[in-house]
């Protein structure tokens, strides 16, 4: 298998693995709301919470985990940019 192919078969994985977390937290997570409002975090019901802040917080962490994890595959790959100074 070509370096290219392995690269892109590795992007599309990553992406695909990232679009997956965020349709649950997007989607399934508020979609279930009412039915994990029984478990409290931080004195607030889990539902509310992960639809209020939660939800906005993995999209933040997850938006830095994809870019590193990206940069990694691009780098071992041969395909990253050159950082400039």
């Amino acid at each position: 298998m070509s370096a290219d192919t392995e690269h892109w078969r590795r992007t599309r994985n990553l992406t695909l693995t990232h679009l997956a977390v965020w349709f649950v937290f997007a989607f399934l997570i508020h979609w279930f709301a009412h039915d994990i409002n029984g478990i409290r975090f931080m004195g607030w019901p889990l539902g509310y919470y992960m639809a209020a802040q939660g939800s906005l917080a993995v999209f933040v962490v997850q938006l830095f985990l994809f870019s590193r994890q990206q940069h990694a595959i691009d780098v071992k790959y041969g395909v990253h940019e050159e950082d400039e100074v």
